[in-house]
């Protein structure tokens, strides 16, 4: 019997197995692909390596940060670029992202970048947050909901809809304001007004910007903790699926059709028991990547990229990075040509591959649509002969309903923290830090 056996391989996985055998468990970790870190993996695009989905991490907690001293790269770890980011509008208006706000919620409905987005009647109705107590809307069960109520429907729609929506791939009215907003409706009742509390979150947030990179890429974090697995001497198996998962042993089948039984004394999996699970549609994104050259697109249109109304007409892109804008690094290694990053959104079948990136012919459909949707976005006429190379990669959110696990075995990743690289990161520590405590 080993001590502890780890069920997948993405970053949730090697980062759970490097701390268990670094505090000197013996660890066994199955991943099901012949690749370990997940999607946060690299692909090459038009000759450039690049970060195959997320290319940021948010620094609310400093989770990520320490990780990556812990692993070497300290010194690499890099802020965006400060010019910010542009949103569009249902109507296909375009504005700068006002500066003073969380999730797209204002922190002083009339200033003047607010009212560029919202408008004077859309602003007034906000404004009025000021006058009602600060019990009205306290007790509301979405962050959407917390927003109409205090500030009207235009802030919601035109501000929190794209911001917030964007961020979290999910409708402001599906959002839990407490798990998205920690602390919001508890400053809300203390100020009096949302617009204060805002204010008042963002007085009491750590100096910097809210979410940093790597120097090379996000990937590197899943480099470093490889070779931190070979040096702890971690037992991993690829090519090898679970095809039962409890608290005290997982059954696999590898490649080969061969069967065994891993006995353990504790159980981690981020991902659910096959044995527990219906097969159902789950929600994704699709990111379409070009490398363009493009002159015109040194002076930065729109940022570092643009968040989009999910019912906008214009385009079909759902988000828009200009990542060499966004990174400096990028730009120095691209070397005068633009990455530009266009997200869509999709739906995903037990069929799907969530960790391949297929390269794009410009003029394709899926190419053709990309470039017309940064074209309109960017305000910079693209066309499929300036790119020099385009790729699209999926990748597919849990299906949160169907995501079961047995009694006695421990969650992790995206599963059970939802979507984002610092809670994976810090609940998969926490998960086997009280492994090695107990």
């Amino acid at each position: 019997m080993t001590d502890v056996v780890v069920v997948g391989g993405g970053v949730a996985g090697l980062v759970a197995a490097r701390d268990l055998a670094k505090g000197g468990a013996d660890v066994v970790l199955v991943e099901a692909s012949g690749v370990l870190g997940g999607m946060i993996r690299r692909h090459t695009v038009g000759g450039i390596d690049l970060d195959m989905a997320a290319d940021s991490f948010a620094t609310r907690t400093d989770a990520v940060g320490r990780l990556a001293i812990e692993l070497g790269l300290g010194n690499d770890v890099v802020a965006p670029d400060a010019r910010g980011a542009w949103l569009m509008t249902r109507d296909g208006r375009t504005s700068r992202i006002p500066a003073t706000g969380l999730l797209g919620i204002p922190s002083t409905p009339m200033a003047a970048d607010v009212l560029a987005v919202v408008g004077q009647q859309g602003a007034l109705r906000a404004q009025m947050d000021s006058l009602l107590p600060g019990p009205v809307g306290s007790k509301a069960t979405s962050l959407g909901a917390l927003v109409r109520r205090r500030m009207g429907e235009r802030v919601l729609d035109d501000l929190v809809v794209p911001i917030a929506g964007g961020v979290h791939s999910t409708h402001p009215d599906d959002l839990d304001p407490d798990r998205v907003a920690p602390g919001l409706r508890a400053a809300l009742l203390r100020e009096g007004s949302l617009a204060r509390a805002v204010l008042s979150l963002r007085a009491r947030a750590a100096a910097g910007t809210p979410v940093q990179g790597i120097r090379g890429g996000i990937v590197r974090l899943v480099d470093e903790l490889v070779a931190d697995l070979e040096t702890y001497r971690v037992d991993v198996r690829l090519h090898t699926r679970a095809t039962r998962i409890e608290a005290h042993a997982v059954e696999v089948a590898g490649a080969d059709g061969t069967t065994e039984r891993l006995p353990a004394q504790h159980v981690l999996a981020s991902v659910p028991d096959p044995e527990r699970t219906a097969a159902a549609d789950r929600s994704g994104i699709e990111l379409v990547t070009l490398v363009v050259d493009q002159p015109e697109l040194d002076a930065a249109p729109r940022g570092t990229g643009m968040l989009v109304h999910p019912e906008a007409a214009a385009v079909g892109a759902k988000a828009l990075t200009h990542a060499t804008v966004k990174w400096p690094w990028l730009a120095d290694v691209a070397d005068g040509r633009h990455v530009l990053r266009l997200s869509y959104a999709t739906t995903a079948t037990d069929t799907d591959d969530a960790a391949r990136s297929l390269p794009v012919d410009p003029a394709g459909p899926t190419g053709a649509r990309a470039v017309h949707d940064a074209s309109t976005l960017l305000g910079v006429p693209l066309t499929p002969d300036r790119v020099t190379g385009a790729a699209s990669v999926r990748w597919y959110g849990p299906d949160l309903t169907a995501a079961a696990l047995g009694e006695g075995v421990v969650g992790i990743g995206e599963a059970s923290t939802g979507r984002g690289l610092a809670g994976i990161v810090g609940s998969a520590r926490a998960a086997a830090e009280r492994i090695l405590d107990s």
